[in-house]
């Protein structure tokens, strides 16, 4: 073996740990939302998490001497993007999981490319569709009327939480091209525009969750495990995961950094199968593979010839398929 095939261990080593922490911290997410549910209505459990996020990114905006936005055209765009990229899916994860598994929610996460993909063909018009991705899309799909078991009728409570996780995904898909489109290619640093887009969601949510469930009990009423999850939900899995997942993009480069969507769903069945003792039916994790197989086709990973690099040629990378501030739950 030649030192040009030899794989670099010191760069591996790099990132690799920071790669599986964030896996683990996003895959955990769906634990703790199952936990918060218990005794918070979801509205709550999303305005509280929120808000422990925003917080947590503000303090590091701080540290790094780094500044929210100025100017009302991007906020007028965080906006948008704060209710389709955290105030709605987070609810509706809640309500969710209210009815499913929280394993089933990790699982129906992982849609969001498939929804990325015709969003940004179609609508915003920044990607193009190739016969491997029209591919890629067919075998997602598919895979979600596996995960569903069609098979077996529709209805009731577990389906219709289903719908509501692949909500949550849909909103993703909608939001992160929309993000693409119109604000990512600001100025602001990532840390700048995720903070303020969860002081956006923040505002939205003080107002929508009084009026539909009421006023929030106040934290000192709630149980140690419930206020232990909404703190790791936000500052653990939006302020501390945010700076892992930007250092995994600097490090390893935006396109390997992505792959991690691949590793959440494994992470939730997982933790949900140990703390929570849940069980899926056989088609829910065949549907899952099959999903993430037609993810990996459409973003160009199974079925492309890579084009030989000159020695000596810098690699660059591919275009980044998710944006850095996002956290997939």
């Amino acid at each position: 073996m030649t030192a040009d095939l030899t794989p670099d261990r010191a760069a591996l080593r790099s990132w690799l740990p920071g790669f599986i922490a964030l896996a683990a911290i996003w895959g955990s997410s769906f634990l703790f939302i199952k936990v918060g549910i218990r005794e918070l209505h979801p509205l709550h459990l999303t305005l509280y998490r929120v808000a422990a996020g925003a917080v947590t990114l503000l303090v590091v905006l701080a540290v790094l001497r780094d500044r929210l936005p100025r100017e009302p055209r991007i906020w007028a765009h965080l906006f948008v993007i704060g209710a389709l990229g955290v105030a709605v899916p987070f609810t509706l994860f809640g309500y969710g999981e209210q009815r499913v598994e929280s394993m089933l929610a990790g699982i129906w996460n992982a849609t969001t490319p498939l929804i990325v993909l015709p969003m940004a063909v179609l609508v915003f018009r920044t990607e193009r569709l190739t016969a491997r991705r029209a591919v890629g899309l067919g075998l997602g799909f598919a895979g979600v009327l596996v995960v569903l078991g069609v098979w077996e009728g529709v209805g009731g409570s577990h389906f219709a939480g289903q719908l509501m996780c692949f909500g949550a995904a849909a909103c993703y898909g909608v939001g992160i091209p929309y993000q693409k489109k119109f604000v990512a290619g600001s100025a602001h640093s990532g840390l700048s525009l995720s903070a303020a887009q969860l002081l956006m969601a923040v505002a939205q949510l003080a107002i929508v969750a009084p009026l539909v469930a009421g006023a929030p009990p106040v934290p000192t009423a709630l149980s140690g495990e419930v206020v232990a999850s909404v703190l790791a939900l936000g500052a653990l899995g939006t302020g501390l995961a945010f700076v892992i997942n930007l250092r995994n993009i600097r490090v390893a480069g935006a396109s390997t950094a992505s792959t991690v969507t691949y590793l959440i769903p494994v992470f939730a069945v997982l933790i949900g199968a140990l703390v929570l003792d849940e069980r899926l039916t056989w088609h829910q994790p065949v549907g899952a593979l099959v999903v993430l197989l037609g993810v990996a086709v459409t973003q160009g990973l199974i079925g492309r010839r890579p084009t030989p690099t000159p020695v000596g040629t810098p690699a660059v990378p591919a275009a980044e398929p998710v944006l850095p501030g996002r956290a997939p739950y």
